[in-house]
């Protein structure tokens, strides 16, 4: 790409490439912080024994150190990913393969979460929504499915023994 194709990418707009990761970063800090502050207005509590103020309070400061984390990590992107097949990025259209899969695996979700239980429920949403990007084999987004249901299970039928049977083939 020649110079002047490095000055078109530059006058993309004010949300474009990298500044897009800083603002949502700074954003997601704004209203973390702001939960935390109207979360300390209220009787904290402990692990034991929480509070009303418990709960916003850990989930603001979780999204602050998400914002950070979004924000540290922002990269300016290649110029090859600002352009796609000769246009911009910003008029490329709407992806069609990433809102197909994401649809077709909160159906499968809910089909096979009734029928079926957690885990080939867990496993199908994670399995179908990752071929929504165009980078993901099938190799990994079945190494992907196969790690995401193996904490679903950990976390929400053994830890917090959700009342959502693990395999329930047919019953419902």
């Amino acid at each position: 790409m020649n110079g002047q194709g490095i000055a078109d990418a530059g006058r993309r707009g004010f949300l474009s490439g990298y500044r897009r990761d800083y603002y949502g970063g700074a954003l997601m800090c704004l209203i973390g912080a702001s939960a935390v502050v109207r979360g300390l207005h209220y009787n904290f509590g402990s692990l034991t024994h929480m509070g009303p103020g418990f709960f916003p309070t850990c989930l603001g400061a979780i999204l602050i150190l998400l914002g950070l984390s979004i924000a540290g990590t922002a990269k300016r992107p290649s110029l090859r990913k600002l352009r796609h097949e000769g246009a911009p990025l910003a008029s490329a259209g709407p992806e069609w393969r990433g809102w197909l899969c994401i649809i077709a695996s909160i159906v499968a979700f809910v089909v096979l979460g009734k029928w079926g239980g957690l885990l080939p429920a867990s496993f199908a949403i994670t399995f179908i929504s990752a071929f929504g990007d165009r980078d993901n084999t099938w190799k990994s987004a079945l190494t992907l499915a196969v790690v995401i249901t193996l904490v679903a299970v950990v976390i929400f039928w053994w830890a917090l023994q959700l009342q959502f049977p693990l395999l329930a083939w047919g019953n419902s």
